[in-house]
């Protein structure tokens, strides 16, 4: 995709004469224009703009406001910004050095600089979206188990935790489910470590698709964990028994089509009598889960009160 230039300039024959200048150095870019401040927002606000090359002194809104419109804009602060000026003087250029902009060319100016000073924001404009563009996916990365694409514990902690603190009081209703797949050692044992990494991807996609509006993860292993804020102990246990039900319904092509997938699931929730502490409602419903496994398997249970 070609990165687009937005040229500010009351002066039809200054924006022109810029216009010009970057048309003949063959950039490969995309040019736009706008005769003030008013205009360029309304393209900044339609438009994916890489670099504005601004004149400082237009009417209405000047170059320098404008430089505080697109600083205070989250979808607009990264764009770098040249800006014109026809004053040798350093205050100036100062002023709009720290208003935010990137980089001034003072009028009349030479075109074969404007042109160099364009290329090198562009270049760096790249770079630097490259560089947030990496770093958002290390951060997703980060925060998702690679085999499901579900939240990976970690990051189910720390969103556990947030949602924990962000009640409004101790009676507000949160509820935790655990979910463990049943034999899944003899999965691995019997088909081997592909076809198990199968059977979680499809468990991890029918909690994704059925968490009813919570946050699913995968918590170790063959292990899953759905937070329901908001949820009572009778909603929570009834999302339960659903999962418990879809994914005992799950068919799978050979080898797996012999599978009979089962699941056991423990639930826990707030209001609690005997939980204060984030970590004392995971550990009920982990204990809630013990007791479905050794139950029988194939079961949901709830914390005891």
């Amino acid at each position: 995709m070609l990165p687009t230039i937005l040229v500010i300039d009351d002066s039809a024959v200054a924006r022109e004469l810029i216009l010009d200048a970057l048309r003949q150095a063959d950039l490969e870019a995309t040019l736009l224009s706008a005769p003030g401040g008013r205009e360029a927002l309304q393209l900044l606000d339609r438009e994916p703009i890489d670099l504005v090359l601004c004149d400082l002194e237009m009417p209405g809104i000047d170059g320098l406001a404008l430089l505080d419109r697109i600083g205070a804009s989250e979808r607009w602060r990264e764009i770098p910004v040249i800006i014109l000026t026809g004053h040798e003087t350093c205050e100036e250029k100062i002023r709009g050095l720290e208003r935010g902009a990137c980089d001034y060319v003072t009028k009349p100016f030479h075109a074969g600089e404007l042109v160099a000073r364009v290329k090198v924001q562009l270049k760096i404009k790249s770079l630097q979206d490259r560089l947030r563009e990496s770093n958002r996916r290390l951060e997703q990365l980060s925060r998702t188990d690679p085999l499901t694409g579900l939240a990976n514990r970690r990051h189910f902690l720390e969103h556990l935790e947030e949602t924990w603190d962000a009640r409004r009081g101790p009676a507000t209703p949160l509820a935790l489910i655990m979910l463990d797949i049943d034999h899944f050692k003899r999965i691995n044992d019997s088909y081997g470590h592909q076809a198990g990494d199968e059977v979680l991807c499809r468990v991890g996609t029918l909690l994704q698709e059925g968490c009813g509006g919570g946050t699913a993860a995968r918590y170790g292993g063959e292990e899953f964990a759905v937070v329901l804020p908001g949820a009572t102990l009778e909603q929570a246990l009834q999302l339960a028994e659903t999962l418990r039900t879809e994914v005992a319904a799950l068919t799978f092509a050979p080898p797996l089509a012999a599978l009979r997938l089962t699941a056991s699931l423990g639930v826990a929730a707030l209001p609690h009598p005997g939980v204060d502490t984030l970590n004392q409602l995971i550990r009920e419903a982990d204990d809630a889960l013990y007791r479905a496994k050794h139950a029988g398997r194939n079961r949901v249970e709830a914390a005891r009160p």
